[in-house]
């Protein structure tokens, strides 16, 4: 197999597999899009919880190849966030929301679904038995509840109703 000498990341090789490469990739785009979404935010505290959690999400990112180095103390400070975001948009949503609203709402969503893709990520790779830190599936789900909180707060600020959502499919 050919490799390129401008190869922009050295595991892009790997074997189809192993997932590892595929988490890092993951939690690199989630990073960039943290960023993104700290751009289209204006309050100062909200930019500096997504700095922070921009840089969190990049302690993730090698977990799978070498170990978890995010502390309790960080898993205990996205807890309180998510807590504090849930109680901050309480009313807002009873079951689904159509994903909707102002820009930085809608790049929450997005952050949203990749918590998800990256918790089955990890439990395909824990399919393949391989071990993974609770704590890393803990992490994962959070930044999923968290960015979902995010856009219901930041639609908040913004002015912009939120649109139930009814499944035809699950009632």
């Amino acid at each position: 197999m050919y490799r390129s000498p401008y190869e922009a990341y050295p595991f892009l090789c790997d074997e189809s597999r192993d997932l590892r490469c595929d988490f890092e990739l993951l939690t690199d785009d989630m990073a960039s899009r943290t960023g993104l979404l700290r751009a289209q935010v204006q309050d100062e505290a909200l930019k500096d919880e997504l700095l922070w959690l921009c840089e969190i999400i990049y302690h993730i990112n090698p977990t799978l190849r070498t170990r978890l180095t995010v502390t309790e103390a960080e898993t205990a400070r996205l807890i309180a966030a998510v807590d504090r975001l849930r109680a901050e948009t309480a009313g807002r949503c009873e079951l689904f929301v159509l994903t909707q609203g102002c820009e930085a709402a809608c790049t929450a969503h997005l952050l949203r679904v990749e918590g998800k893709r990256l918790v089955r990520l990890i439990y395909r790779h824990m399919e393949q038995g391989r071990d993974v830190p609770d704590r890393l599936l803990d992490l994962a789900n959070l930044l999923s509840g968290y960015f979902f909180y995010l856009a219901l707060k930041l639609n908040a600020l913004a002015g912009v109703d939120e649109i139930p959502y009814t499944s035809r499919n699950y009632r």
